[in-house]
């Protein structure tokens, strides 16, 4: 008798599960059309080695698979992954959109909107997040945190930072440019893969606003007064002129040129496997 998951799998797979729409499969794979449309970022489970303890920051880019960044982190602080995140903007450019999981530090408890998601809608750059609890949203990079452990960390030890960053530049090269992807038609994630137009400057020009767009200083708090009504932005907002637009049921919150749904941290659209 198969298994009860091979049974659910069929099931999906063919669009049989209730709720599931009628010839859809529900865990099609899905990929953006083109480089850069949307890159997944996440900590890779941090663990011990000679030096403390290693928090692998990786980032992946949706079309192509290719690995934008594979380094050794001492902490998951807002800092060190803006200071590994400019590292990346500099060589390939800036991503119309990103998406991460649901934690620290570009997720918090309270559902607002955190320091790091200010800083890349600062720079452009549209943010969205996985369903919580259901970490296989992000499939593509799930499955490359599943390789990395499996064929670099597994059984090993590593005696110092130097050691492990050389290990994962070295699996990273031949995962981008050698090792053909059953995905991509045998084909290697950097044949895929070009960097963006959109380049990195460092500069952020101060927001402006259409005519007819609401604008409104963030209080000490984290808050902001609209029509009478007290709307919660997040402390990362402190100080911040936003400009808010309501259309219909929905208000649209813009710092700068990036907009966003009010208080709806969206949940990314990214396929369930690799």
């Amino acid at each position: 008798m198969p298994a009860f998951s091979t049974v659910h799998n069929l099931m999906a797979r063919h669009g049989l599960l209730p709720g599931a729409a009628p010839g859809v499969p529900a865990t099609g794979r899905f990929e953006h059309a083109a480089p850069n449309r949307l890159w997944q970022m996440d900590f890779k489970g941090h663990f011990p080695f000679g030096g403390g303890r290693c928090h692998p920051l990786t980032l992946l880019d949706d079309h192509s698979r290719f690995s934008l960044c594979l380094v050794h982190c001492a902490d998951e602080r807002r800092e060190t992954v803006q200071e590994q995140l400019v590292s990346v903007f500099e060589r390939y450019g800036l991503p119309d959109r990103m998406a991460m999981d649901n934690g620290s530090p570009w997720s918090d408890t309270t559902g607002t909107w955190t320091a790091v998601e200010l800083w890349l809608m600062r720079h452009g750059i549209r943010v969205g997040h996985s369903r919580p609890y259901h970490p296989q949203t992000q499939g593509k990079l799930e499955r490359f945190h599943r390789s990395l452990k499996a064929e670099v960390l597994q059984g090993k030890w590593f005696a110092d930072s130097g050691e492990l960053q050389r290990a994962f530049d070295h699996w990273r090269t031949v995962y981008n440019l050698e090792r053909p992807h059953e995905a991509l038609e045998m084909a290697v994630p950097a044949s895929r893969y070009q960097p963006s137009s959109r380049q990195y400057s460092g500069r952020v020009a101060p927001p402006e606003y259409d005519e007819g767009v609401m604008v409104r200083e963030v209080d000490i708090s984290g808050k902001l007064s609209v029509k009478g009504l007290s709307l919660k932005a997040g402390k990362a907002f402190r100080g911040e002129r936003v400009g808010l637009k309501e259309t219909g049921k929905t208000v649209i919150t813009r710092c700068g040129g990036t907009a966003q749904k009010w208080g709806d941290r969206p949940e990314e659209k990214v396929d369930h496997h690799g």
